[in-house]
């Protein structure tokens, strides 16, 4: 009996001692610094940071398709890196806009906007992140023509994973409608967060950044909706626009914090990628003191190794473009009538100012704002100095590009002495503005190519490479990329009836 006993407060004793053990169990295994959900403001700023491409590789679609295409970077070599230069169709590079910003940029947005969505005190932040949505859908509708959009970016929050394709028609109208909406909704008097990677929470900036986006994307609408476009002009006008240099959205880099495509041509296509012709051409030959901050050349270079000092120079005089229409074999037969060595020796942007790994990478500017005004006033759509805005748009750029590197500062009289030997005739005035354009939007390729289109300036020489995948004079539009086969195809096959041909030639909507 005593041994009953003893053996019974045995187990007892155990029994207490287990519970006290699973005492705080729970507590005691939750890892306290591995968050499972993330504050509002850090996903909108990873979809910011997301929108000029999460890793070196994903610029390729800017390198090889939208550069090449309104032909101011262009590279001899094909495989991995065809696109643009050889008027083909290469599913590997015409896909990165569309991988990239459904699967990261507006994964990020979306639910920003879902987790600002009804908070009385985040309104600030959630119009902010319907303007950042609408500019990533420009990008992706520009890019491709019909996409998903109402549907779209909405498997989590509504489980729709073959979201319907929507016309383009009808997501600009719902993109002027945000922009707009969204720009008059933003409230200095509200809350705001000091966190916010654009502006850190000045909510004057963000409308300007609003009613800017709100101009460039009426703008695109001149070809097949004049009066839709007047009408969204005068609202972006009465908004308020950018007013300097400080209002651009930018994102700034740092030795930590890299700008991807700028490592991509210090590092593995270093020696595939040049300054092409027609654009070394229209600056040298107007003087454009610019030419000396974005490009530079390595005389006589044979190979990759010898792009390097002493050769290195910046001298405008000296630089020359790479001729359009030529692979790494053909280009040979340029050489002579250059008077280059290798195709080594033609012009490149300058690693050490455009392209440092710190540069920053600009979405919408205070000059782009100003010639698309200016555009409007020709147009008859707002009021103003058109000749007057042109020029200050070109002032804006070229005072912009200090931000690059000391060393791509341009002074107030190289300034002057190009605004005053080129200023705007009424004769060819929308031709200017958008050539002008083209050079203040370097180095942002999806809006390099979505204006070539709109505006038919510059009056490009089409690319004279042989292909059969381009019919017309130029690329007209991105193919869908092949997983829409395999994950959306009904979707898909509805859009294609649709707006056309699923390849290069077929125009998006505002583009008849």
């Amino acid at each position: 009996m005593q041994h009953i006993k003893t053996y019974f407060l045995g187990m007892l004793a155990a029994i207490s001692l287990l519970a006290s053990c699973d005492k705080g169990f729970d507590e005691l295994n939750i890892n306290k610094v591995d968050p499972t959900t993330l504050d509002a403001q850090f996903v909108m700023n990873r979809a910011i940071i997301e929108t000029t491409y999460p890793d070196n590789f994903a610029t390729l679609q800017m390198l090889c398709y939208d550069f090449g295409i309104v032909q101011q970077i262009i590279t001899p070599f094909g495989s991995s890196l065809s696109g643009g230069n050889y008027n083909n169709f290469n599913p590997g590079n015409s896909s990165l806009v569309w991988t990239n910003f459904y699967r990261n940029v507006l994964k990020q947005n979306v639910d920003a906007l879902e987790k600002t969505r009804g908070d009385a005190n985040r309104t600030n932040l959630h119009n902010q992140a319907r303007i950042w949505k609408a500019y990533s859908f420009m990008i992706l509708t520009d890019t491709y023509g019909d996409i998903p959009y109402f549907e779209a970016s909405k498997g989590f929050t509504s489980q729709i994973i073959q979201p319907k394709y929507d016309k383009q028609e009808l997501i600009y109208k719902d993109i002027l409608k945000e922009l707009d909406e969204a720009s008059a909704a933003l409230d200095p008097a509200k809350a705001t967060s000091t966190g916010d990677i654009l502006y850190g929470g000045n909510i004057l900036r963000w409308k300007k950044l609003g009613n800017s986006l709100l101009l460039r994307a009426a703008m695109r609408l001149t070809k097949v909706a004049p009066d839709v476009a007047k009408t969204y002009v005068a609202k972006a006008v009465a908004g308020g626009l950018m007013q300097s240099n400080a209002d651009n959205s930018v994102l700034r880099h740092t030795s930590l914090f890299n700008n991807w495509i700028a490592v991509h041509l210090t590092a593995r296509e270093k020696a595939n990628f040049y300054l092409a012709k027609p654009f070394v051409d229209f600056l040298k030959n107007n003087n454009d003191p610019r030419l000396k901050s974005i490009a530079y050349r390595h005389v006589g270079a044979k190979s990759g190794a010898e792009q390097a000092p002493p050769r290195t120079t910046t001298d405008p005089a000296l630089q020359i473009g790479m001729p359009m229409g030529y692979d790494d074999v053909s280009i040979k037969n340029t050489f002579s009538t250059f008077g280059v060595a290798s195709l080594y020796d033609y012009s490149q942007v300058n690693l050490n100012t455009i392209l440092k790994v710190t540069a920053p990478e600009y979405h919408v500017t205070h000059a782009q704002t100003q010639l698309l005004l200016a555009e409007a006033v020709v147009r008859g759509w707002a009021t103003g100095d058109a000749a007057a805005l042109y020029q200050s748009g070109i002032r804006a750029h070229m005072e912009q590009m200090v931000e690059y590197d000391a060393s791509a500062a341009i002074g107030e009289s190289a300034i002057k002495a190009y605004l005053d030997a080129n200023p705007l005739n009424p004769a060819n005035a929308i031709e200017q503005i958008n050539t002008q354009y083209w050079v203040a939007t370097f180095m942002n390729g999806s809006e390099l190519f979505a204006n070539f289109r709109r505006s038919g300036y510059p009056a490009l020489q089409k690319n004279p490479y042989p292909s059969a995948d381009v019919t017309g004079s130029f690329i007209r539009r991105m193919p869908y990329p092949d997983s829409e086969i395999i994950t959306n195809s009904t979707n898909l096959n509805a859009a294609i009836a649709v707006q056309g041909k699923n390849d290069l030639n077929t125009r998006v909507w505002w583009d008849k």
